[in-house]
């Protein structure tokens, strides 16, 4: 039986948001009422020309430096021809030949092992409108009517397209989520797949294992969630070495994920760049990108998932704790990287930001620009769980405390007496008296049932109110009764 393999490659759609749309002055807005932010020229309505923003084109330049692209010295605007009624002009102004950013990568790491996607290009081109359409199911095939919505039509829109370097569904939803993330990092987009200002399509092709030639690829659309790429893609490749066993051939064309039925549905045959009979936009002047443009943005570029990733590496967190820190929100990891400058234990004010502080902000349905936690509260509770000045359940009261403003955790640790006794003649004392009450414990440790260690030391933090050190109290039980 024939082995496969499956090549795929990513195209994503990020909508920039600048203040103004790609070619005229309307603003960029989502949720507005329909058909509002329009203007002659985004209505493609006959005199109107378009004019350039140059902000957007400095964010695409910022997108393709930060995924390590060639930054081309020239470039220019192309008329992609088709019809569709959310295409008013029934012409789509892109780029064809002459991308802004080619030749880049993104690396990624997927059980482990890190794998190079290859970035093809990535360029400008402006977002159609938005088509409502109207009857069951929300489809065009099955509407009675189509509404259409042109506050969309017209923004800045960076196509960034992966080379074929992606060999499971897995791969192509770790990449999609880093990219993500690294456009969110810059700062040129919300990046949101619920609003659509990122979206993604998957090209699919299946091939013998070993084989070098391309097999023929099917587009697949619709999918807005990553579990639903990953679906996509998994269904996909199923069907194709399903349809190529079975004797069938694939054909290129566009698929939609349906979510519903878990498979693709055919939708049309792909066109091929001549069907879109290409040609440079006449209304708008060839771009030159200026170096020290460019070396101004390479040098403002932040810090990016992947160097954070590595960065978070060295300081010896857990993968697991690595991808999660990497991802949470910002003002967090400022957080947790204040704590470690501080002289936080790394591990644990990882373990922290992710576990127990991001859980008490979600509890109080606040981000930390709502609450007094600073990277140095942070590190001082960790620093007094460390030391045994407070307990592991006594540090989530003080943290909760801390976060709804009653001070920095060490002061609300001792205005509620929470601090852990760590005075070794006090607790031993204390393990003494339970120790002459549970003479039978005693014997039964001493014949051999560890567990017995376990009720002794729950009966000693009893007897000192849950505020002897719990290590110390297991350190002086052992050396007492063995």
């Amino acid at each position: 039986m024939t082995a496969w393999e499956s090549v795929i490659g990513i195209e994503v759609h990020v909508e920039l948001r600048t203040a103004s749309k790609m070619f005229c002055g309307c603003p960029v807005v989502f949720g507005d009422r329909p058909n509002t932010a329009v203007c002659p020229t985004c209505l493609g309505l006959p005199g109107a020309l378009p004019v350039t923003n140059g902000i957007a084109i400095e964010w695409l330049a910022r997108i393709g430096l930060a995924l390590h692209c060639q930054i081309a010295p020239s470039s220019v605007f192309h008329r992609k021809n088709y019809f569709y009624a959310d295409v008013p002009k029934n012409y789509q102004i892109s780029q064809f030949d002459l991308p802004v950013c080619t030749n880049g990568w993104l690396d990624v790491v997927v059980d482990g092992e890190e794998i190079r996607v290859g970035i093809e290009r990535a360029h400008m081109e402006e977002d159609t409108g938005k088509s409502l359409h109207q009857g069951s199911g929300g489809r065009i095939h099955s509407a009675t009517s189509t509404l259409l919505d042109f506050n969309r039509s017209g923004v800045p829109l960076v196509e960034i397209v992966s080379r074929p370097d992606l060999r499971s569904a897995v791969q192509a939803r770790t990449y999609a989520q880093d990219l993500r993330a690294l456009v969110a990092e810059l700062g040129v987009s919300d990046a949101r797949m619920e609003e659509g200002s990122i979206r993604f399509d998957a090209n699919v092709s299946v091939r013998p294992i070993g084989a070098t030639d391309l097999g023929t690829k099917v587009e697949i659309k619709n999918m807005n969630s990553f579990r639903s790429l990953e679906r996509a893609i998994a269904s996909e490749i199923d069907r194709q070495i399903n349809l190529v066993e079975g004797g069938g051939v694939v054909i290129q064309e566009t698929r939609h994920w349906d979510e519903a039925a878990g498979a693709t549905q055919g939708m049309r045959t792909k066109e091929g760049s001549s069907d879109y009979r290409y040609f440079t936009e006449p209304d708008l002047v060839p771009m030159v990108m200026v170096p020290a443009t460019i070396e101004r943005l390479q040098a403002d570029l932040p810090e990016l998932p992947a160097e954070r990733r590595h960065r978070f590496a060295q300081l010896g967190l857990d993968p697991q704790v690595v991808d999660v820190l990497s991802g949470t929100e910002p003002g967090l990891r400022r957080v947790f990287d204040e704590a470690v400058a501080l002289g936080a234990d790394p591990v644990m004010g990882a373990n922290w930001v992710t576990g127990e502080v991001t859980a008490a902000i979600r509890k109080a349905e606040a981000t930390t620009a709502d609450i007094p936690f600073t990277g140095k509260d942070l590190a001082e509770l960790v620093t007094m769980v460390k030391e045994g000045s407070l307990s592991s359940s006594a540090a989530k009261e003080v943290l909760a405390a801390v976060i709804m403003g009653d001070g920095s955790p060490r002061a609300v640790a001792l205005a509620r007496d929470l601090m852990q006794v760590s005075d070794e003649a006090l607790i031993g004392a204390a393990v003494d008296q339970v120790l002459a009450a549970n003479t039978e414990a005693i014997a039964r440790f001493r014949g051999g049932e560890e567990k017995v260690l376990g009720f002794l030391v729950g009966q000693v933090m009893r007897a000192t109110g849950g505020k002897a050190d719990p290590k110390l109290v297991n350190t002086l039980l052992r050396q007492r009764i063995t």
